[in-house]
C-alpha cells in the first residue's frame, strides 16, 4: 500500500509533539521539537523531515528499513523493536505497538476528521457489503452526504475508488475520510474486518454506530486468525470502539460477540426478545424477480418489501432499518431507499430469459452458499442449478465444504474455476469434488468458467433458478500472479450476442 498524503487534504507542517500528543511513548533519541512534513509508513515513500512509521507485517518488516528511512532524510521514527546505527541527527520514538500508534498519528495528521461526521461501522462475517449499500441509499434519499468504504469500493461524493482491502490501513482510511469531509459528507458508512480490528485499523477515532450482522467460522488459517475464539473476539472489539453498538441478537454467538461492551447496546432480528423485529414475512416470486415483504415491530413500526430474496434479505434490510433510526429518517425514505437500492455482486439479478432466472452471487465460503441456496429453495425452483469454483492457496476445507453444500442443496452443480491464483485450476475442482461426492448431488465440471456460463445459459429450463457464485463484483480471474479480465457481466452479454448472431 502507498502512503500518500491526499490531494487538497492538508497542507503545511506539523509539529511532532502534536502528532504524538495521543499515543503512549518514549524519546530514546533526539528532540521532539521538529516539524514534521509527512506521516509515512512506505519506506519507498519516504520524504526530507517525514515521520516514519515501522510497520511490522507478514511478510516484512519496516524496522528493517529504519536506517535507509533516516538516510534518505525521516526527521523521526516510530519503531517497537531497539535499533541501532540511527543517526544521532534523527529522532527515535518507541511505542508498544506501531499499527495502534499509526492510526492515531494518522487521525492527527489529518486534522480528526471522522469527528466532524458521523460514522457507521459494520463486522459481520455476512452481509456487511449489502447493508453499507443499503444504508447509503436509505440516508441520501433522507438527504444526508454520504461516503461509503467498503470490499468492493470507496464512495467519495462521484468517485468511485476500487478497494484494496474491506477495511484499510489506518492512514489510508483517514485520507478518505478527510477528503469525505472536504467533499461535503456528514455520514459514513464502512464495512470493519476482522482483521482491520485486530490490526488496530480502526483505532484514531469512535464509531458513532457499531454493528454485528452475524459470525460463522470463516479467516481461519495462515496470516488471518488462529481459531474461531480469536474470530469472535477481533470481531467483537468494535463494541469497545463505538458510542452505540447494534446486533443481531438472533445469532448464536451473540452474547460472545458482545462481551465486555462498552457502549450502549440494541438488537435487531426475528426473536421476540429483540428491540426491533421482523414479522409476518412474505415471499415474493414473479418471473426473473424474487423479492420478500415484511413488518418491522418494535422501536419502529412499518411495512417493507426488498428486491432481494430471503431470510438473509430481511436481516440486512432490518439491520439498515436499525441504524437509520437513529438518523430520524422517515418511513416513506426507508422504504423508497430499499426498493432502489442495488449493490453488485450480491444476489444480482442478470436478464438473460424470459423462463428461467439466472443470478450472480459473491458466495465463496460454504456458510454464504448454504445461506443462497436454502434461500432459493424455499421460493421453489424448478431446477437449483449452481456454478461456482473455489479460489487456490487457500484452505482445502473451504473447497469440501462448498462441494458438499452444494450438492446437498443443488438440483446440478457445475464445478468450474474461480481464482486459481498459483495452483492448477483441476487440482482445486478434484478437491471440491471429493465434497460433491459424499452426496447424490449431480454435476459436471467444466474448467472454463467462460464456457462453464456458457453451458448454464444454453441449459437453462424453464422454472430454473441458476446461480453463478463465488465472484460477485470481482472483475478479474487471478492465475499466477497476474490479474485477467474477466466479468461475468460482460461474459454473459457476449455469450447473449452470440446467440442471437
Amino acid at each position: 500500500m502507498k502512503s500518500r498524503v491526499g490531494k487538497g487534504t492538508v497542507n503545511g507542517m506539523k509539529s511532532c509533539k502534536s502528532l504524538l500528543r495521543e499515543i503512549t511513548y518514549e524519546c530514546v533519541q533526539g528532540s521532539l521539537e521538529k516539524d514534521i512534513s509527512a506521516v509515512v509508513y512506505d519506506s519507498r515513500k519516504v520524504e526530507r523531515d517525514c515521520l516514519f512509521i515501522c510497520i511490522e507485517g507478514a511478510n516484512f518488516d519496516g524496522h528493517d528499513f529504519a536506517v535507509e528511512a533516516a538516510e534518505a532524510g525521516a526527521a523521526v521514527l516510530v519503531v517497537r523493536k531497539e535499533l541501532t546505527g540511527i543517526p544521532e541527527n534523527v529522532t527515535v520514538v518507541r511505542v508498544a505497538d506501531t499499527r495502534y500508534a499509526m492510526a492515531f498519528l494518522s487521525a492527527a495528521w489529518f486534522d480528526h476528521p471522522a469527528d466532524g461526521m458521523r460514522i457507521i461501522g459494520i463486522t459481520g462475517t455476512k452481509g456487511k457489503t449489502t447493508t453499507t449499500y443499503l444504508v447509503k441509499s436509505i440516508l441520501e434519499n433522507a438527504g444526508y452526504q454520504v461516503g461509503l468504504v467498503g470490499t468492493i469500493e470507496v464512495v467519495i461524493g462521484e468517485e468511485h475508488i476500487p478497494a484494496g482491502n474491506t477495511t484499510p490501513e489506518s492512514y489510508l482510511l483517514q485520507e478518505y475520510f478527510r477528503r469525505m469531509r472536504d467533499a461535503g459528507c456528514d455520514a459514513v458508512v464502512m464495512e470493519v474486518s476482522s482483521q482491520g480490528l485486530m490490526l488496530h485499523r480502526t483505532q484514531g477515532f469512535t464509531f458513532d454506530l457499531g454493528i454485528f450482522t452475524n459470525i460463522e467460522p470463516d479467516h481461519i488459517g495462515p496470516n488471518e486468525h488462529r481459531d474461531f475464539e480469536e474470530y469472535m473476539k477481533c470481531k467483537g472489539l468494535l463494541f469497545r470502539q463505538c458510542r452505540v453498538g447494534i446486533a443481531n441478537g438472533d445469532d448464536v454467538h451473540f452474547k460472545n460477540v458482545t462481551e465486555g461492551h462498552t457502549c450502549d447496546l440494541e438488537t435487531f432480528g426475528f426473536g421476540e426478545t429483540n428491540d426491533l423485529r421482523a414479522e409476518s414475512v412474505e415471499l415474493v416470486k414473479r418471473l426473473g424477480y424474487l423479492g420478500v415483504k415484511f413488518s418491522v415491530k418494535g422501536l419502529m413500526n412499518l411495512e417493507v418489501e426488498v428486491d432481494t430474496p430471503g431470510r438473509f434479505s430481511v436481516y440486512n434490510a432490518l439491520t439498515a432499518i436499525a441504524i437509520c433510526r437513529h438518523f430520524g429518517v422517515q418511513d416513506e425514505n426507508i422504504r423508497k431507499a430499499l426498493k432502489e437500492a442495488k449493490v453488485k455482486g450480491r444476489i444480482e439479478m442478470v436478464k438473460v430469459s424470459d423462463e428461467f432466472t439466472l443470478m450472480i452471487d459473491y458466495a465463496h465460503n460454504a456458510m454464504a452458499l448454504e445461506s443462497l441456496l436454502t434461500t432459493i429453495r424455499e421460493y421453489e425452483p424448478k431446477r437449483l442449478v449452481c456454478m461456482f469454483g473455489c479460489g487456490g492457496n487457500r484452505s482445502k476445507l473451504r473447497r469440501y465444504e462448498m462441494g458438499e453444500v452444494s450438492g446437498r442443496l443443488a438440483d446440478l452443480t457445475i464445478i468450474t474455476s474461480d481464482n486459481p491464483r498459483f495452483e492448477k485450476p483441476q487440482d482445486i475442482i478434484d478437491d471440491i469434488r471429493t465434497g460433491i461426492e459424499k452426496t447424490d448431488g449431480k454435476f459436471i465440471e467444466i474448467c472454463d468458467r467462460r464456457e462453464a456460463i456458457a453451458y448454464v445459459i444454453h441449459h437453462g429450463q424453464p422454472g430454473d433458478v441458476i446461480v453463478l457464485a463465488g465472484k460477485g463484483h470481482e472483475d478479474y480471474q487471478e492465475i499466477e500472479g497476474k490479474h485477467y479480465s474477466m466479468d461475468e457481466r460482460v461474459i454473459i452479454q457476449e455469450i447473449l450476442n452470440a446467440d442471437r448472431g
